[in-house]
């Protein structure tokens, strides 16, 4: 969590808040693979990528 909290700083002081959306969408996409790894879906998320 201190990642976060140290990311959300930078952001904050030095006025990048458009890399928010990014960090956002690739936090999504890392969960989106580790929770359905081991599921069926797996085999139809792979195929987004």
């Amino acid at each position: 969590m201190d990642f976060l909290k140290d990311l959300w700083d930078f952001m904050k002081v030095r006025k990048k808040f458009w890399l928010l959306p990014i960090v956002i969408v690739l936090l999504t996409f890392g969960a989106l693979i580790v929770f359905t790894s081991g599921s069926a879906i797996a085999p139809f998320v792979y195929t987004l990528f």
